[in-house]
């Protein structure tokens, strides 16, 4: 069974699903709003749960939008005081503070709760922690935790140290998700961001722990450097054990889509013993190399998905970071994107510069793909 961490009254299992990344099937009429695998992403909740997983991550948006049904739907089985529950409020989606409590009472009806044992202001930076402010979005959350509705409060977070500090500051919060990982330890600030929290004493759950994937599939070369050091061990159990070996980490959510995935988790999370200085100093020479190659920092989460012209921004991306990192030829990267329809690769972009404003990872979306992007398959 995988180790539970103590958090508040209770304890939460170290790894926790997300349900980000779903199993999905039949797509339906765009690419970037397919269907999930109701029977397969069940599975994954009854492994997760068989094997000792109680906390389960969704969002208003995730799959766009029926991530949270699917999730209640897979709990409904289960006692609910078996299981945490997290969802999380898009202050971006609301236009005026009523649309608060219209988000909420979909959320609780789309996953078939009564409450939500942690519930976050979802992805906060300066311009989205303003918009909280203005719409009392904090007090709104307090309120229902009053209500009985929220038993933790909390923020996801994609800003910068200052809006952190900003945020901290500004209320009492129960905890607090932030994107950790070997290679953003420094990339991203992460080692800032969670010293920021431990030091206020908000215990962090961390999302993005393999960086969508990427530090589970990495080059050949750090695969050897893991293998000589741990034979025995896949590459993301190394992304998945440098975050488990921060004290003031209480759960790591994966969004794992296969059981191979969260078999693996599970094994390197039970009975874990905190990475030594030594094996954190290999992570840290995997980051090394990947920060040799030029790649662009997409993790594959889909934020930008609703583009009004329907371009596959993350396949694109990804079409061009894997010939950029030597997991494919230059001619099979070209081969790929250019199995992307017309109307939805880069050459369809309209600089409208939706996208951009959704990325958690702050990428400059129209401009790679009117740049390098375009340059590099269409030469």
């Amino acid at each position: 069974m995988i180790d539970k961490v103590p958090f508040k009254d209770t304890k939460l299992s170290r790894l926790g699903l997300g349900t980000m990344r779903l199993p999905v099937k039949t797509k339906i009429k765009r690419e970037a709003n397919p269907l999930i695998d109701y029977k397969q992403s069940q599975k994954l909740v009854d492994y997760a749960i068989e094997h000792g997983i109680n906390y389960f991550d969704t969002a208003y948006m995730y799959h766009v939008g029926k991530s949270e049904k699917f999730i209640g739907t897979a709990l409904s089985k289960y006692p609910r005081e078996s299981y945490y529950l997290a969802d999380k409020l898009p202050i971006w989606m609301c236009r005026k503070p009523q649309d608060m409590e219209k988000v909420f009472k979909n959320q609780l009806e789309r996953t078939g709760a009564d409450y939500f044992d942690n519930y976050l202001l979802h992805s906060l930076d300066g311009k989205n922690f303003k918009k909280c402010e203005e719409f009392g979005a904090y007090e709104f959350v307090k309120k229902k935790q009053e209500e009985g509705k929220i038993k933790n409060i909390g923020f996801s977070f994609h800003g910068t140290i200052e809006d952190l500090k900003d945020i901290v500051a500004a209320h009492h919060w129960d905890f607090a998700q932030i994107q950790l990982n070997y290679l953003d330890w420094k990339n991203q600030q992460a080692k800032e961001q969670y010293e920021i929290l431990t030091d206020a004493g908000i215990p962090v759950i961390i999302m993005e722990p393999v960086r969508g994937g990427k530090l589970a599939d990495v080059s050949e070369d750090i695969e050897a450097m893991f293998k000589k050091a741990k034979p025995e061990k896949s590459a993301a159990s190394w992304a998945i054990g440098f975050c488990a070996s921060l004290p003031n980490v209480v759960t790591i959510l994966s969004g794992m889509n296969s059981v191979e995935q969260l078999s693996d988790n599970i094994e390197t999370l039970t009975d874990f013993n905190p990475f030594t200085e030594s094996e954190n100093n290999i992570c840290f020479n995997a980051a090394a190399i990947m920060n040799e190659k030029e790649i662009i920092p997409c993790t594959g989460c889909d934020y930008c998905a609703d583009c009004p012209k329907g371009i596959k921004i993350s396949t694109i991306f990804s079409c061009y970071n894997q010939f950029k990192n030597g997991e494919i030829s230059e001619k099979e990267s070209v081969e790929s994107y250019h199995k992307i329809p017309a109307e939805n690769n880069a050459s369809a972009c309209i600089g409208c510069g939706k996208c951009a404003t959704h990325c958690p990872q702050g990428i400059k979306i129209p401009t790679l793909l009117k740049g390098v992007i375009g340059e590099f398959f269409n030469k």
